[in-house]
């Protein structure tokens, strides 16, 4: 098939096109994947590996300034070939897999271990094997915005970042974070968003000093701030969220998630219990929930001390759970 540049699929910010081999006849899987996924969405040669089936379930998110793709695939080979280059389009690439993998570029070669880093430049000839099946993370950012936060321009292009490095499991957890949430709800917490991440990929390849100023301030910590309010808001009926219990997961101490919610005048505890409050009365304000009772709608918002729950409650809205569902349906 011909190298030309076909026209790419237009995506709103928020959008999510998500892929998957196994929806394909066999016959259809390959040329499909080049062809749509790849060189029109991507702008990529695809090659399975010969000796494996090709299997691929990618998802494909976009927001202003900032493409995501994750990918679950069988062992292949990824190129950013010549033909290809003629789109114009140069952004950095960063990536993450989560087993072993050689890159082919213009500076040469570079193996990368299992959860290794490496920023790529679109605008360069650049080849990618993965000799298993795994994941693949890649970001696709704008070198114009990028670039500036780095300390050394872009000599940090085609260098492996070890997996051990401590940024490296924040940008994990903020692209979990990310699959998880179908889009972000407004223009406003996209734009945060990808602030958060330019910010961190900056921090993982080597960021200015001013830009590591910026991303430990404002910025990194209102986008820290938000991810882990919005998997309360998502597991809100979990009875063990804690700083303890979210610190691992959004790579960071207890006593910093406690830190990031005292910077707006409350305390992590506070800030569970207002949501689980004001879950509780939409409830008991709606009657979809009618067949509920009280302390199963309770319990369903995560509280497990009934009397605890009421003496709240009563304090917050001047009235018993009761009494709200006695007003609503009066």
């Amino acid at each position: 098939m011909s190298e030309s540049a076909p026209e790419k699929p237009d995506m709103p910010p928020g959008a999510v096109l998500n892929f998957s081999s196994a929806t394909l006849p066999d016959r259809d899987r390959i040329p499909i994947f080049r062809e749509f996924l790849g060189r029109k969405l991507m702008r990529v040669e695809i090659e399975p590996l010969a000796g494996h089936a090709f299997e691929a379930d990618v998802a494909v998110r976009k927001w202003p300034g900032l493409d995501f793709i994750s990918a679950r695939r069988s062992p292949l080979k990824v190129g950013r070939t010549k033909g290809l280059l003629s789109d114009g389009d140069d952004r950095l690439v960063f990536q993450f897999d989560d087993f072993p993998s050689v890159i082919s570029h213009a500076r040469g070669e570079v193996a990368l271990d299992a959860g290794d880093a490496i920023l790529t430049s679109n605008g360069d000839a650049v080849y990618r094997t993965f000799p298993s099946s795994g994941v693949l993370a890649s970001l696709f950012l704008h070198r114009s915005a990028l670039g500036p936060l780095l300390r050394d321009g872009e000599s940090g292009i085609g260098r492996a970042i070890p997996a051990q490095t401590p940024v490296l499991r924040l940008i994990r957890s903020v692209l979990t974070t990310l699959k998880e949430e179908a889009a972000l709800a407004t223009p406003e917490l996209q734009a945060l968003t990808v602030n958060y991440v330019y910010d961190l990929v900056a921090l993982a390849i080597g960021a200015t000093r001013d830009a590591a100023e910026l991303a430990k301030g404002r910025g990194v910590r209102a986008a820290q701030l938000r991810s882990i309010k919005a998997y309360c808001e998502r597991h809100v009926s979990r009875g063990d969220l804690s700083p303890d219990a979210l610190a691992p997961r959004f790579g960071m101490s207890a006593r910093s998630i406690q830190r990031l919610f005292e910077t707006e005048g409350i305390t992590f505890t506070e800030f569970l219990r207002e949501l689980r409050l004001k879950r509780v009365h939409r409830m008991l304000s709606s009657p979809r929930f009618d067949a509920m009772t009280v302390t199963d709608i309770a319990f369903a918002c995560g509280f497990g001390e009934l009397s605890h729950f009421n003496r709240h409650f009563r304090a917050r809205f001047g009235a018993s759970p009761r009494d709200v569902r006695k007003a609503r349906r009066q």
